[in-house]
């Protein structure tokens, strides 16, 4: 086993921590969060165990916040990947330890709220209702509507936009491009935008000098539509957080929202399966054949 590619060295690792005789609970936490954190960076294309710096543990671990984990499990995740890295450094496979001076999460954070339908339903209202009615709608149409991440609208290329077949091209994280389906409602906001846009504009939201609109502008537009629908805590996050939840509560599978989404593993997409406990207790109600036994009819 190469202890010089992460796969190696993890696995030389989880043989050690065996070999010590821990317990089977803490060598099933070790194995799942190494394997998550091997995950991540074979979707940055780096296999070599020494070529993991603090700067790349630091995104490792904001990226485990933004995916809704609690601190808790962060903190969790950090101490494997400390022990990793201590046994690669006392073995000698690595001259320094990256991970020695990192510092867990330094306050809880937990998911963040989905809208209800009604709620998003109200800041569109506000969307057409603004100064630039054209624009901000087809903002919350792309935010919400398609899922889209900030940095994936800002970016955004009328040469990326298929309005008749509805395909957008997106280029998420790790520079990894996908396609997203849109549907009617968006169809019409993006051929209203398109229609007033200038053919020299090569962005779909364009900001001063032709050059793409800002990530704090997209997040003023969203906040501002929130405020005037009287909801708070309202970011460009929490409508894709929302887009994923309604999918997920209206029957669509975890694979499928994992590849609109553009999540690299499948257990980032479950995360959606814990907000919602009346609409599992419901499914669980409509579809087990013990659920109504004793009980009325469906």
């Amino acid at each position: 086993m190469d202890a010089k590619t992460i796969d190696g060295a993890i696995g030389a690792f989880l043989a050690h921590v065996g070999s010590r005789t821990a317990s089977e609970h803490t060598l099933t936490n070790y194995a799942v969060d190494l394997k998550q954190f091997s995950e991540y960076l074979e979707g940055r294309s780096l296999s070599d165990v020494g070529l993991v710096d603090p700067a790349v543990l630091r995104a490792y671990l904001r990226e485990l916040s933004g995916w809704g984990y609690a601190r808790t499990t962060i903190s969790r995740k950090l101490s494997s990947l400390r022990g990793l890295f201590s046994f690669l450094r006392e073995r000698g496979v690595l001259d320094r330890d990256p991970a020695r001076a990192l510092r867990g999460p330094s306050a809880p954070r937990g998911l963040p709220k989905a809208l209800s339908e009604e709620a998003v339903n109200r800041m569109l209202e506000m969307a057409s209702e603004s100064e630039s009615p054209i624009r901000d709608t087809a903002v919350m149409e792309l935010l919400y509507g398609c899922g889209l991440r900030v940095s994936e609208l800002t970016g955004l290329r009328w040469a990326d936009v298929d309005l008749q077949e509805r395909w957008i091209v997106v280029l998420g994280k790790g520079d990894k491009e996908r396609r997203v389906p849109f549907g009617g409602c968006a169809q019409r906001a993006l051929e209203r935008l398109g229609a007033q846009r200038d053919p020299a504009e090569p962005y779909v939201f364009s900001g001063r000098g032709g050059k793409a609109l800002t990530v704090r502008t997209v997040h003023r537009i969203v906040t501002t539509l929130a405020g005037r629908a009287g909801l708070k805590g309202v970011t460009p996050h929490v409508l894709r957080h929302s887009c994923a939840t309604h999918l997920v509560e209206r029957g669509a599978s975890l694979k499928f929202v994992q590849e609109f989404l553009g999540h690299e593993s499948l257990s980032t997409t479950q995360i959606y399966l814990t907000i919602s406990a009346s609409w599992m207790k419901e499914s669980y109600a409509s579809a087990h054949p013990r659920a109504r036994v004793g009980g009325d009819a469906p």
